[in-house]
């Protein structure tokens, strides 16, 4: 009798369900948000594994990495400047507006210095172009994740 009990208890603690982590409405899930992370340090890691190999002078490679902490700098502060324009808070115009241009600007030095380097191959410049691409698009969604779970939380 006591192998039916144990049985049971054995099944019941199979069978109950684990808790669920409690996430507030509104918050990216923890599987966005490290998606967000991992794009990032993919994009970022790429690119400079990249430079750190290319067969450029030093300057070249100053020129690229500073187009990308451009780039990502730009692309964090044109998001804030929208969101907190958008969330009505106050945001002024030459801010809202010199962040339009940094990013177009960083954006604008990557191509152009991709379409001018002669030292790379096209498939080098595409490699460039991506790993850019995609760590602008993953700061952005970092600092989208960032200000919706604030605002979960302060809505909580």
């Amino acid at each position: 009798m006591s192998n039916e009990n144990e049985a049971i208890v054995e099944k019941e603690e199979i069978e109950k369900p684990l808790p669920e982590k409690q996430r507030v409405e509104g918050e990216p899930t923890a599987a966005f948000k490290g998606a967000a992370w991992s794009a990032l340090f993919i994009g970022v890691i790429a690119y400079l594994i990249g430079l750190y190999n290319a067969d450029m002078q030093l300057n070249e490679k100053g020129y690229y990495f500073a187009v990308l902490v451009f780039g990502l700098y730009a692309s964090v502060s044109l998001q804030k400047a929208v969101r907190d324009k958008e969330e009505g808070v106050p945001v002024t115009s030459i801010y809202y507006g010199i962040s339009w241009f940094a990013l177009i600007i960083a954006i604008s030095l990557m191509g152009i210095g991709l379409y001018n380097a002669g030292s790379i191959t096209l498939s080098e410049k595409g490699f460039y172009g991506m790993s850019f691409v995609l760590s602008i698009f993953a700061a952005i969604t970092i600092q989208k994740n960032i200000r919706d779970t604030q605002r979960a939380r302060e809505n909580e």
